[in-house]
């Protein structure tokens, strides 16, 4: 793994903007507009390098897996922070039936430098993003700058061939909806969204677009319809779970929860047992499970025990996405008890992200149907992957 720094393509804005990355740039709290998409430099992979790390990603996935069996088998979904006994019930009726459900995809980040062992830092396996730019941007940049060279990303056809296989599960009746939230105002949800609608169009099926803001319910019905009164029977989001259980339809969405068998009103896609994967428990989870894994880092729920004078911990709420919440501690001469907060929180130790000429870099490893798919890369300023990270592309040489 090697950072190298070059010339960005004229007019590299309009070009990945008509690929459908509508956001190259960041706004900061100056109010200075600085690429998103970051073209002045690219990360260098060799070919064995790039299979070892899909060997660990498809492995950590197994694990995944095996821990949220655990979970659900000793009743700890409460250490997910998940209490209300209904969306326990539909989250332990959608793992038992997880075979009758559409899944697809999800992205580990992973801390990685070249030298050591990849340490899974967390899975967002519900609501993802950074997909559009790691699937279609990043591989025309490749074909352009690097002719003939390959790329560790397989995301587009991996997506269509997933929608294709995974159809069969789709109720009948109408199209699969695509919904993101309209108070996305970068529109990174939008375009996610997007993309995935055309992946599973490739692959045959209906699709229509709508935002969570337009989804309506039918009081006779009592069922969810879209603009025009239609009956809605399945639907991709990119919601986080957390929300559609806590929102003010949450009643209603688990009152009409098709989880398989056909048996309610609405299939969600991803499926609500994957609020067992993008919890950051799972974290401590796992290092109970594996403990001394190579490719895991110790995390614990109750406070980070020797972690507070051994190198140090990050203390990460168990939901939020983008850095929010998460504090970097320093290892002390001597325990120092967390300092209070309102959420709970799983403490992970702490293990620097690498610094390849003053950026801070994390590796985005996707899944897709239970293989890995891909990767993208995000570098930062400082030690948290924050709303300012910068996506940079990769070949592998």
């Amino acid at each position: 793994m090697e950072r190298r720094t070059t010339e960005p393509r004229p007019d590299w804005q309009r070009t990945v903007e008509d690929q459908g990355l509508i956001y190259p740039l960041t706004r900061y709290p100056d109010d200075t507009l600085r690429p998103y998409w970051d073209e002045s430099a690219y990360y260098v992979f060799s070919l064995p390098e790039v299979e070892a790390l899909e060997e660990v990603v498809e492995e950590l996935h197994a694990m995944c897996l095996a821990a949220a069996a655990h979970i659900v088998e000793h009743d700890r979904l409460a250490d997910l922070g998940i209490t209300d006994p209904r969306v326990a019930a539909a989250v332990t009726e959608a793992w038992h039936r997880r075979a009758e459900l559409p899944s697809l995809y999800g992205r580990f980040d992973l801390r990685y430098d070249g030298t050591g062992p990849a340490k899974m830092l967390e899975y967002n396996a519900d609501t993802p993003t950074s997909l559009v730019e790691a699937a279609s941007p990043q591989w025309f940049w490749m074909e352009e700058r690097f002719p003939g060279a390959d790329q560790w990303n397989s995301l587009h056809e991996r997506l269509v061939d997933a929608w294709r296989k995974q159809a069969p599960l789709l109720p009948p009746g109408g199209p699969l909806y695509f919904a993101h939230s309209a108070g996305d105002e970068l529109g990174e949800d939008l375009m996610t969204v997007a993309y995935l609608r055309e992946t599973a169009e490739q692959a045959g099926l209906a699709a229509e677009s709508i935002s969570m803001e337009d989804i309506g319910w039918d009081r006779l019905s009592r069922r969810f319809v879209d603009k025009k009164l239609r009956f809605m029977r399945s639907c991709f989001k990119l919601y986080p779970w957390e929300w559609l259980t806590t929102d003010r339809f949450a009643p209603h969405v688990l009152e009409t929860l098709d989880n398989g068998g056909g048996t309610g009103s609405t299939l969600w896609i991803e499926p609500a047992w994957k609020m067992l994967l993008s919890n950051k428990a799972l974290l401590a989870v796992l290092w109970e499970l594996y403990p001394g894994h190579p490719n895991l880092l110790p995390a614990y729920l109750d406070g980070p025990r020797e972690l507070a004078v051994s190198g140090g911990y990050v203390a990460k709420p168990l939901l939020g996405r983008e850095g929010a919440g998460v504090t970097v501690h320093e290892p002390a001469p001597a325990p120092v008890p967390p300092a209070p907060r309102e959420e709970a929180c799983c403490y992970q130790q702490l293990s620097p992200l690498p610094d390849f000429d003053g950026n801070r870099v994390v590796l985005g490893a996707w899944v897709v149907a239970d293989e890995a798919a891909g990767l993208g890369i995000r570098e930062s300023s400082g030690l948290i992957t924050d709303e300012y990270a910068r996506f940079v592309p990769h070949v592998i040489l």
